[in-house]
């Protein structure tokens, strides 16, 4: 069963099998660091932005 599931089987083609061109550097980081970062971005900003000081109860 090890053997029928060996990596030597992903150099041959499967029916179908139509891969598209490679990424260059600056599309995997953009595709992988560039947009999760501005996610994180947008969304700690809009955090930030609607986050409502609260009121200290006056002595």
């Amino acid at each position: 069963m090890l053997l029928l599931s060996s990596p030597a089987f992903a150099l041959t083609r499967d029916d179908g099998d139509d891969p598209g061109s490679g990424l260059s550097v600056l599309q995997t980081l953009g595709l992988y660091v560039g947009i999760p970062l501005l996610l994180f971005i947008v969304i700690a900003g809009a955090v930030v932005l609607t986050d409502k000081p609260r009121k200290t109860p006056q002595d």
